[in-house]
């Protein structure tokens, strides 16, 4: 009984381990897809495949081989996705074959895509670029003269859109009508946190997502809305649990790591949004935003010289923004490096003249240093570009 038990254990541990990888190969294949590294995508992708066949594996390798313009490979691999996961390269085979000039095998593929639990909505494929080259086919047109979209999903797709365009009312209108015509249904539940978020009602869009992710736990869609609605109820500790449920099911997004970092940081939690920020600049080393985040968080633990490395690293890679020349500059005050503040508060105002924060701020670094009359002259500037905060300075250092 013991040897069976270990035996089931290690079964446990060893697919526990390869899924992570396989999840870890996705961010990664996903980061060399975005700056341009086919070669090096297809390599750790095949890498992944070696440890789990993984429909989502296949189909990302696929879409890395149709960017090198080797179509036979991406079928291929589209197709033994489907194999898997059945539906999951639909979408990808119909795209292929419409850039091949191959409308009915892109039709062909599209309707098994529109009869699958993968089913694109309208608006995708209407502006995927890679059916511009057959939308004026007459075999094209003949599809489209079916219905393959309920009226229910059609309204569906209008409160998304109206919620989108900030039309609230229209949502709200949409979404009485499906309410009354489909009563407690999920999607309709859904559809209404949409327009709660919308319309910052964030304590009800919790309590009805909570319901929906409770009745469906592995709805990737539902746990990133309540996310969203927790930050939006000021609840980051909430949020933080469920971009960890997120990550605990493998969703392939390595900007999970940096919203659930965001999330630590609010709570205190310095630490654990250091190792987030760490794990995503793995993939994403010259991420501006993750470079800026991992600085300010070392800066709120405490080590401002860790801060400053990570700034002027940002610098570096930014030379010409002028955010990470503030960003340096606020972390040398906070130091009472008060000349090299100074400095840098000037390169940000040589690209942007109008931040009356950074005025303010190069000021009261020149006052530090005894140089009165240049502050003066910069809490004006402050004043003039509406920074109300300057005129105490002005009224307490400049008149005379």
């Amino acid at each position: 009984m013991k040897k069976i038990f270990v035996t089931v254990f290690l079964v446990f541990l060893t697919s526990s381990v390869f899924g992570q990888r396989a999840v870890e190969y996705l961010f990664q294949a996903k980061a060399f897809i975005e700056s341009g590294k086919l070669d090096d995508a297809i390599k750790t992708l095949s890498e992944a495949l070696k440890i789990d066949q993984d429909s989502r594996i296949l189909t990302e390798r696929a879409e890395a081989y149709l960017l090198k313009g080797d179509y036979s490979s991406a079928i291929n691999d589209f197709n033994d996705a489907n194999k898997i996961t059945p539906g999951s390269g639909e979408y990808g085979l119909s795209r292929i074959y419409a850039m091949k000039h191959d409308v009915s095998t892109a039709v062909y593929h599209l309707e098994r895509n529109l009869n699958s639990r993968f089913k694109k909505s309208e608006k995708v494929i209407m502006l995927d670029p890679a059916f511009s080259i057959v939308e004026n086919t007459s075999e094209w047109r003949q599809f489209w003269k079916k219905d393959w979209y309920t009226s229910y999903e059609k309204s569906l797709s209008d409160i998304e859109y109206y919620v989108s365009t900030d039309n609230i009312d229209e949502a709200r209108a949409v979404h009485s009508e499906i309410s009354r015509d489909y009563p407690g249904n999920d999607d309709n539940r859904y559809a209404g946190t949409l327009i709660n978020i919308a319309a910052a009602n964030y304590g009800e869009a919790v309590k009805t997502l909570t319901a929906l992710v409770t009745k469906n736990p592995s709805n990737e869609k539902y746990l990133r809305l309540l996310a969203r609605a927790q930050e939006g109820a000021r609840n980051p500790s909430g949020a933080s649990v469920t971009y960890s449920r997120l990550l605990d099911l493998q969703v392939p997004d390595a900007d999970l790591l940096i919203l659930r970092a965001e999330c630590y940081i609010k709570t205190g939690e310095t630490s654990r949004a250091l190792s987030d920020i760490g794990k995503y600049l793995e993939y994403y080393p010259d991420n501006k935003k993750a470079i800026c985040l991992a600085g300010k968080t070392e800066s709120a633990a405490g080590d401002n010289l860790k801060a400053l490395e990570y700034f002027s690293r940002n610098l570096q890679l930014h030379p010409h923004d002028a955010d990470c020349y503030i960003d340096r500059a606020n972390a040398y005050f906070v130091s009472k490096s008060w000349d090299l503040a100074i400095n840098d508060y000037g390169m940000s105002l040589d690209l942007k003249p109008d931040n009356s924060e950074v005025w303010l701020n190069k000021g009261i670094a020149l006052l530090r240093l005894g140089k009165t009359d240049d502050a003066c002259f910069d809490f004006k500037k402050s004043f003039r570009l509406g920074n109300k905060k300057a005129t105490e300075y002005i009224s307490r250092y400049c008149i005379k």
